[in-house]
């Protein structure tokens, strides 16, 4: 008999082993377990770009944001007169409480040739920029989004709606409280005597400069809680901090409103007030983003324990299952 015919015999004569009885030998003498899952995949990682890719968006952007704006100021051009009659109104108003003859207009001086176009092209430009930065606001958010994560984008989202509505809060409070106060003071301040008077003649150009001026500061003033919540994210400042540093806070918020304000204390606690409310509500904000954050890490902790006790169960069921299906006599490895 041929050797060839020997060993066909021998493998007919073998006992042949069951699937799960092979697959428990492969595990147990050190065979290959299934492959893990993939690992999750990063988003920033994923949004990377190369660098004159990210340079060709930043230039598209910022002509979105150009020509955005030079429509706007076309546009502008067109309203500057009664926008600019809207802002002079305060002025009128204090002239006749002051006495002026209520049924003739103040009179509001230009000294220098061109002035009025100037301010007009200002006023169209200051226009121009309100108007369009919810635009500009945007543009510049998803320039910096595929670089957030999908929480940081939704974190950031709604504060690109906020921020327009707490810059009119204090651009109206400019408009109908602290400028009528500061021309009221201005016109208070005319002298009579006996053989002189000294009147308060406005110029146009001054009064629209400090009437802009009051105007950024407040909006921009109003922007505290914005800030804060920023911050907060970001975990550079906790609502335990804001609490302690009340009345450095305080202090601070009255010396910025004595800066930015008209010397008269009426004016200071106009703005003074507001911001310590919204430096409060501020903290509220940065407590509620910490409560949030503890929420989430809590239920991701949870999930990962949850996720540790299933992998061992199932590494314990697998064991079990290749220590039944052994032959007898078989050790499993490890044991």
């Amino acid at each position: 008999m041929s050797d060839k015919n020997l060993v066909s015999r021998k493998d007919k004569l073998k006992p042949k082993k069951s699937p799960a009885v092979a697959q428990a030998a492969a595990t147990s003498v050190g065979g290959a377990l299934p492959p893990p899952p993939p690992p999750p995949i990063d988003e920033v990682e994923a949004s990377r770009a190369p660098l004159m890719d990210h340079l060709v968006e930043l230039r598209q952007r910022l002509m979105r944001i150009l020509y955005t704006l030079v429509i706007l100021f076309i546009g502008a051009w067109f309203i500057t007169e009664p926008v600019l009659s809207f802002l002079l109104t305060p002025l009128g108003d204090a002239a006749h409480r002051a006495g002026r003859p209520p049924d003739e207009l103040f009179v509001a001086q230009t000294t220098a040739p061109l002035e009025m176009l100037f301010v007009k092209l200002k006023l169209a430009f200051v226009m121009a920029l309100a108007v369009g930065f919810p635009f500009i606001a945007y543009q510049v958010y998803a320039f910096v989004a595929p670089g957030l994560y999908k929480s940081e984008r939704a974190a950031v989202m709604p504060f690109l709606f906020v921020m327009p509505l707490l810059f009119a809060v204090g651009a109206s409070l400019v408009y109908y409280s602290v400028l009528p106060t500061f021309m009221d003071l201005s016109f208070s301040q005319e002298l009579v005597g006996t053989n002189v008077k000294a009147v308060y003649v406005p110029k146009v150009k001054e009064y629209y400069e400090l009437t802009i001026s009051l105007l950024m500061c407040f909006g921009f003033a109003f922007q505290l809680p914005i800030v804060i919540a920023l911050l907060a994210l970001a975990g550079v400042v906790k609502s335990s901090m804001l609490r302690k540093g009340r009345k450095f806070a305080l202090l601070i918020i009255f010396v910025v409103a004595a800066v930015v304000t008209p010397p008269d204390p009426f004016s200071q606690f106009i703005l003074g007030i507001p911001l310590y409310g919204l430096y409060e509500a501020g903290i509220i904000v940065a407590w509620l983003i910490e409560r949030g954050r503890n929420r989430r890490e809590a239920a991701e902790a949870k999930a990962e324990e949850e996720e540790a006790r299933r992998e061992a169960a199932e590494e314990e069921t697998r064991r079990r299952a290749a220590a039944q299906a052994a032959p007898s006599g078989t050790v499993p490895a490890g044991e």
